[in-house]
């Protein structure tokens, strides 16, 4: 066992937290989950493993309650997903040293926390209206996305989401519905990757604790959200948490 009773008591209910205010915004949580176990495991491959897993099971209960209330539309996701699955999957299976890895997490979620503010800052609350765009433009934001989120750990849905509603792909909540299925897809990619590339570890008995945490903290979210709480508030507390802990991950262990 990696931690102690009490540490591991403290760690699963801060993932429930983290489970529950990304959820709300169709999000799994990797890119939180990544930057806390950084500070608690030694193998960075047990912080990957560990985060994709927690995403897995964080974004499956998500997507599944999103489908059955009419939100998830497959054909117009599967651009996105025929991108991104294969470069999730080629992404996972580069070994970086321990001093890349951290840098470009530190630098992805530090990015991705300030694109949060500033969408939900300049954001105003009016009719939500979609922009067509063609075909070619999903793939390459899926590729693009699918190799950052392999290389760092995380589903993307954090990446993703902020420049569909930027773009005014579709609705809010259709983003969220393809964030949370986004990040269900390329996280098994990205398990995958790590599988046949000898990198999985995952630590069981601290594992199982966290994995039943943000199933709790998934579940509490992602009701929350479709029952039109609104994410504007929970978005600035999380994008303030993940930039927070990116400049920490950043300078204390990726510089």
């Amino acid at each position: 066992m990696l931690l102690g009773a009490t540490e591991l008591i403290v760690l699963m209910a801060g993932f429930l937290v983290i489970a529950m205010l990304y959820s709300s915004v169709g999000f799994g949580g990797g890119s939180s989950y990544l930057a806390v176990l950084a500070l608690v495991f030694v193998s960075f491959f047990s912080i990957r493993s560990t985060a994709l897993v927690c995403n897995l099971v964080v974004v499956s209960g998500s997507s599944y309650l999103y489908w059955k209330k009419g939100f998830l539309d497959f054909r117009k996701f599967l651009p996105f997903l025929i991108a991104s699955i294969p470069m999730a999957f080629l992404g996972a299976r580069f070994r970086l040293s321990e001093n890349t890895f951290f840098i470009i997490l530190g630098a992805a979620l530090i990015i991705s926390a300030l694109t949060l503010i500033y969408q939900t800052l300049k954001g105003k609350k009016s009719e939500e209206v979609s922009t067509n765009y063609p075909t070619w433009v999903t793939y390459v934001l899926g590729a693009g996305i699918g190799l950052l989120s392999g290389l760092v750990g995380i589903g993307g849905g954090i990446f993703l989401a902020p420049i569909l509603n930027h773009m005014k792909w579709d609705t809010a909540i259709k983003i969220a519905a393809l964030a949370s299925f986004f990040i269900l897809v390329n996280s098994i990619s990205g398990i995958a990757g790590l599988l046949t590339n000898g990198t999985f570890e995952f630590p069981w008995i601290e594992g199982l604790g966290l994995v039943i945490a943000v199933y709790i903290g998934g579940q509490i979210g992602v009701r929350l959200s479709l029952n039109r709480l609104t994410g504007n508030g929970i978005k600035i507390v999380t994008a303030v948490l993940v930039f927070i802990v990116g400049i920490r991950v950043l300078l204390l262990n990726g510089l």
